[in-house]
């Protein structure tokens, strides 16, 4: 089988690429693209290190194809921050310690950024439920929750201004 030609755009910029049918967007993103902050774990779905966000949806990159993006918009944790400015959800985990041996972040982050799109001001048990499809070995997740709460307060103060 030949390569086919996707398009689509990543962190806010147009690419198009030939990518074997094949090809997982995970390693599209890292190999291809060199965007290497999502982490390739279990590669079956279920650790949650590699997602992204596609087209307004959490989706785990180690499961999808790359050719499935093609018009789509997807965004990397590359993408959080904005002209060298941290996303609420990436200050939130800084000031929080929300991580500890950073292997789970970039998933979590974006995944916890996908969830304050759908539900601006969780409940700790919404949080919860929200990231559950993502997993973290270190921390036990309680500063993660509230990582979560704090970038849903800047989030809610910010809109206020």
């Amino acid at each position: 089988m030949g390569k086919k030609i996707v398009s689509m755009t990543i962190n806010g910029r147009k690419v198009e690429e030939a990518v074997e049918p094949r090809t997982l967007l995970i390693h599209f993103l890292r190999e291809q693209m060199n965007l290497t902050g999502a982490h390739i774990g279990c590669e079956t779905s279920h650790c949650g290190a590699c997602t992204v966000d596609i087209d307004g949806k959490s989706v785990k990159s180690c499961t999808h194809l790359a050719v499935q993006c093609d018009g789509s918009d997807v965004m990397t944790v590359e993408g959080l921050a904005q002209d060298g400015v941290l996303h609420a959800v990436q200050e939130g985990f800084y000031q929080e310690h929300g991580l500890q041996c950073g292997f789970c972040t970039p998933g979590m982050l974006v995944r916890s950024y996908r969830l304050l799109q759908e539900n601006p001001n969780p409940t700790e048990e919404e949080i919860r439920a929200g990231i559950s499809g993502n997993l973290c070995r270190c921390t036990g997740y309680q500063n993660i929750v509230k990582a979560v709460q704090y970038a849903a307060k800047k989030l809610q103060e910010t809109a206020a201004a």
